[in-house]
C-alpha cells in the first residue's frame, strides 16, 4: 500500500483515489470475450489489487460480456467502503464477439441496469459514456448531447453517482459539461500515442481526472530502444518506466493497467514508486 501512496492522489468524483488503480479488461477470455483461461487466479488478483491498496477498478459489462463483472462481484463483494469502482457503457458483444453499437439512450440505460445487476450494486460510482461508432477506432466529432442527458437523469435518481466520458474529443468534453458535470475522461493515451496533450492540459486545469486506456500499448505493448535505455538505467522493466511516464505527465492522470496474472499485477503496482528525473523524462518525451 505504501508504494501506491508514493504516486499520490487524485479526485474521482466525490472521492480522492490513488493513482495506481486496475483495469478488469484482461479479467475476461481472449479477444475480451467469454470465460478467462484460469478464473481463481482471476478472482486472486482482484484480491490482491485490492489488499495492495488499489481503490479505483475500472470495467464494464460488455467486457466478455458479463464476465468480468460477474469476476468483480465473486472476489470483491462486499465491496470495500472506499472501493470505487467505474463502468462503462455504449456497445454491446455479438454471439460471435463482435462489438456493436448500443448509443441510444433506452440501451444506455440497459446498459447500466446490467452493469448494477452484474456488480450487485445499487449505485454504480461512476458510469463512462463510452462513444462508439461501430469501429474500435478513435473519437469523432458529433454532438453526444441526447446521451449524455440519459445518463445525467440517471445521476439526478442516484443510479450512479457521476458521469465520465470515453473516446471523446475537447468539443464533446465541454459540450457534456454543459449538461453535466463530468468527473473524469478515459482516452487512448500513452507515451507515444499523445494525441490528446491538450486535452489532458484542460482538464487538469478543471480538475477533472484524465484516465488513459491502452497505458502500454494495448494489445501491441510499447516497444523503445530509448524507453528499454532508460529502463536499464533504472533496474526496472520498459511497461514499468511507462507507466512511471504517465504518472508524472500530469497529476490528473489516473492509470488502470490491466492483467490477468499476479506477477504483471505486482509489476504494475511497483511502478507507482519509480521515480524519473528530469534527463529521464527528457530522453522519453523525445521518443
Amino acid at each position: 500500500m505504501t508504494d501506491l501512496a508514493a504516486a499520490g492522489t487524485f479526485t474521482l468524483g466525490d472521492r480522492a483515489v490513488r493513482r495506481m488503480g486496475y483495469g478488469a479488461m484482461q479479467l475476461a477470455g481472449p479477444h475480451v470475450f467469454g470465460p478467462p483461461k484460469d478464473r481463481a487466479q482471476c478472482v486472486a488478483v482482484l484480491r490482491e489489487a485490492v489488499a495492495s491498496g488499489v481503490d479505483h477498478i475500472d470495467t464494464s459489462d460488455f467486457y466478455g460480456p458479463h464476465v468480468t463483472n460477474d469476476i468483480i462481484r465473486e472476489a470483491l463483494s462486499p465491496y470495500p467502503d472506499d472501493l470505487t469502482i467505474v463502468t462503462k457503457v455504449g456497445a454491446t458483444r455479438g454471439a460471435d464477439g463482435s462489438w456493436n453499437t448500443a448509443q441510444e439512450p433506452d440501451q444506455l440505460i440497459a446498459g447500466v441496469e446490467d452493469n448494477r445487476r452484474n456488480l450487485a450494486r445499487d449505485r454504480i460510482d461512476v458510469v463512462n459514456l463510452r462513444i462508439h461508432t461501430g469501429a474500435m477506432t478513435g473519437p469523432e466529432e458529433g454532438s453526444i448531447a441526447a446521451r449524455v442527458e440519459a445518463l445525467a437523469h440517471l445521476r439526478e435518481k442516484g443510479v450512479i453517482g457521476h458521469v465520465g466520458l470515453s473516446n471523446v474529443t475537447s468539443a464533446q468534453v465541454a459540450e457534456a459539461r454543459g449538461i453535466v458535470p463530468v468527473v473524469c475522461v478515459q482516452n487512448q493515451y500513452n507515451l507515444v500515442q499523445r494525441d490528446d496533450d491538450t486535452l489532458v492540459e484542460e482538464l487538469a486545469a478543471a480538475g477533472i481526472a484524465y484516465v488513459p486506456f491502452f497505458p502500454l500499448g494495448g494489445f501491441s505493448p510499447l516497444q523503445s530502444d530509448k524507453l528499454s535505455g532508460v529502463a536499464t538505467r533504472l533496474d526496472a522493466s520498459p511497461l514499468q518506466v511507462a507507466l512511471a511516464w504517465l504518472l508524472r505527465r500530469s497529476p490528473n492522470i489516473l492509470l488502470i493497467p490491466g492483467t490477468s496474472s499476479l506477477a504483471h499485477l505486482r509489476e504494475n503496482l511497483a511502478a507507482a514508486k519509480l521515480v524519473l528525473d528530469d534527463a529521464d523524462l527528457a530522453e522519453l518525451n523525445a521518443i
